[in-house]
This record gives C-alpha cells, structure tokens and sequence, in this order.
C-alpha cells in the first residue's frame, strides 16, 4: 500500500499594499461602487476613507448631483429615475437640512436662510428686516453662519465691523453673500472663506471672511459709475459671475486674486422674448466661457420655451466675440424659470402649466426641477418640488459622495 501523499502547504496569499489597493479603488466607476467596496472589512474602509485618497478619486469621479436647496433652504433629493437618487435617499436619511443644531439667530423675530452651498457646507444668513433703511445698520446687524448638514458642525461668523462698513460713506444698493469652494486651501479641507460683495452708488467692495483668522477684511474694491445692479451670481473656476442684462456687462471677482473686473456679452434676440434677463454662466467644452439665456416664442400656440447658448470666443475682451452655438426647445407642459448654475450645468424650474397666465401665478401647482448638463446637452429630471404659486427663485446645487464616505467639512 502506498504511502499517503505529504499534506500541501497552504500559504496565505500576500497582502496588497496599500498603494495598490489604492489604485484598484480609483478605477472603479462610480461613487456607490466605491461605497460598496469601502463595507466589505476595515483594511478597505481604511484606505477610502481617507481625506487623500478621496482627493484622488474627486479628480477622477466629481461629486454627483445629489439634490438643489431652494432659497428657504429646504432641500429637494434627487428622486427615481435620476441616477443619484439612491445616494440622495440616503443622504437625507442621515442629514439635517433643517438646521435645528444652529444656534438661533440672536435677532429678535429673525430666522436662518440658505444663501450659498459649496463643498457640502451651507451658507446661512439672518437679516434684521428694521434695518435695511440703514447701510450700515444692515451690515452690523447680519448675522452668517456657516454648518455642515450631514457632520451636523457648524461656525458662527463674528458681524462685519462697524468701522469698515462706515468707511464707504454711501448708500447701499445690493448686499449678495457667497461661499469661497474649498479648492482653495488644499492643506485643509475644513477651511472656508465667506465673501460678501456690497454694491453701493459708485464703487463695489468685497469683506472677506476667513475661517483661518476668524476675522473679516476688505478683499477688493472696485469702481463703478454705472446705474445697474448685479445680483443672481454664478462660480466656476475660482471666479464669480454677477450678469447684468441692461449693461450687457458681467462683473467677475477673481478670489485667487481679489480683484474685480469686468466682461461684456451680446446677443440678438429680437424674435424672443426673454424670460430671464440675466444669463447663467458656465464652463465650456474647452474651459471658455460661455452663457445660456432662458426665453420663449410668443407668437408660437402653445408658447414654446428655448435655451440659448452662446460661447466666448477670445477670453472676453469685446463683446464682439460671443457667438451663437446652438438653440435647445425645451419639453411641454411647462412654463420655465431659470435656476441659477454651476461648472458646466444649468437649472431650471417648471411649473406646470396649461398656456394660462391665470393659472401661472394664481393656482397652487407643483414645480419640477432640471439639470442641463451643458457638454452633452442632456436635460434630466432632477426631483419634484412643493406645490407653490410662484416659482422657489434661485437654487443651489448639492454635489457629494455617500454619507459612508463624507468627511465632515468643517
């Protein structure tokens, strides 16, 4: 009888580092597909959810869109059949976009409204309405807080000093809020900056709030002997975009540099009727500039909705240099209002409609809102939002990556 054969030595199979893992985990294709990966033990989970490895695969995969907050701030989820409402769902199921662990606004009778989102931070101000006679009383007596929804952190912003709000001895025309990405401080991601442009008779001057300092100053100033007003802001590559139709100007503040200038447009559309004056600005194809204007055919039955899209085509320098690249009809059933924009996507809202201006602003009707991706032209169905009687006015946009994944962001 044979001798039986010696057992197999069963070695473990070697362990891949961590560099490997890594670059394993960039190739994957989607955002919940990394989730999915980050669950199955602690060494993946590990080398995910770091801050350096999410920077990575940011760079690769961005944040998908998971839902808008209106100017309320409530929050609309991306719903079925958008490809991100799963990760919507589950954001709303661990985030509070009520606000309720933000301190009370001090002011008597006030309460915290959503004027910018970026980075998965929301931008609260409470504004004392016996103030806005006043300049400089509606300055010292606005109050910003900057919060983290899902992490549930938050930062109370200090006023804006009386003696930088004296010094501009002139009236106050507009007074628009934004948050700074946070591109750019790379070293840590927690750091913000809060800048507030003031747009008085003759000059335009920018307080700069930063979170390193916890204290404000005065970023830049411009003069400006124009009649207009800027407001409905649009942010892409470290500049902002405040469109003013009847100048056909657009003033761009460079938050690399601090300093203000200014862009001219021009477009013909006579045989249209503008629905909103001001253009959304986003980034191109190639990183130009380019410009989408909201408008409608009246003498179409029923009145048709149009997206005009104009690209610039010499970094802005003439007006001359804008050109008409395409014209897009949008679907039926709907009268649309422009939603504002980010890097390379366009929002609208529609509200139902059956071509009657009683029933426009009188009816209590639900709104849907759309996401334009502006390199593929597609128009996707973003959520559905209350039944209202006139339009949410501008919304801003919530880009992030699953609950499992998010750092906290301050």
């Amino acid at each position: 009888m044979a001798a039986p054969a010696p057992p197999v030595a069963v070695h473990p199979l070697p362990a891949l580092a961590d560099e490997t893992l890594e670059d394993i985990f960039l190739r994957l294709p989607t955002p919940a597909a990394l989730a999915r990966a980050s669950a199955a033990c602690t060494t993946f989970r590990r080398i995910v959810t770091e801050r350096s490895f999410l920077r990575r695969f940011r760079k690769r995969h961005p944040p998908p869109l998971l839902g808008l907050v209106d100017d309320k701030g409530d929050f609309h989820p991306a719903e079925e059949p958008h490809p991100s409402a799963p990760l919507a769902k589950a954001l709303v199921a661990a985030a509070d976009f009520t606000y309720s662990f933000v301190p009370k606004p001090p002011a008597h009778g006030t309460s915290w409204y959503a004027r910018d989102v970026r980075d998965g931070r929301v931008l609260l101000e409470s504004r004392n309405s016996s103030s806005r006679s006043d300049s400089t009383r509606t300055i010292r007596t606005t109050r910003y807080a900057v919060c983290d929804p899902l992490s549930r952190r938050y930062a109370l912003l200090p006023p804006i000093p009386e003696d930088m709000a004296v010094q501009q001895q002139e009236r106050l025309v507009e007074f628009e809020p934004n948050l700074s990405p946070a591109g750019q401080h790379e070293d840590d991601e927690t750091c913000f900056k809060v800048i507030c442009t003031a747009c008085y008779e003759t000059k335009l001057v920018a307080f700069v709030f930063s979170s390193v300092t916890g204290q404000w100053c005065v970023g830049a100033s411009y003069r400006w002997t124009s009649s207009g007003t800027f407001n409905s802001f649009n942010y892409l590559s470290g500049c902002f975009y405040w469109p003013s139709f009847c100048k056909g100007k657009m003033l761009v503040l460079n938050t690399h540099r601090m300093e203000f200038s200014v862009v001219s447009y021009s477009m013909g559309l006579e045989l249209f009727e503008l629905i909103d004056k001001i253009p959304a600005v986003v980034a191109g194809k190639e990183g130009s500039l380019e410009i989408f204007f909201l408008a409608c055919h009246l003498d179409s039955a029923p009145i048709m909705f149009y997206l005009h899209h104009a690209a610039q085509q010499n970094n802005g320098e003439s007006s001359i240099e804008w050109q008409l690249k395409n014209v897009k009809t949008l679907p039926r059933g709907y009268f649309y209002f422009s939603g504002g924009a980010t890097d390379g996507m366009m929002f609208l809202q529609g509200k139902s409609w059956d071509n009657s201006l009683h029933s426009l602003f009188e009816d209590l009707t639900a709104q849907d809102f759309f996401s334009l991706e502006v390199k593929t032209w597609e128009l996707k169905k973003v959520c559905r939002g209350k039944p209202c009687h006139r339009p949410s006015g501008r919304v801003h946009s919530y880009f992030g990556f699953p609950p499992s994944l998010s750092k906290p962001s301050l």
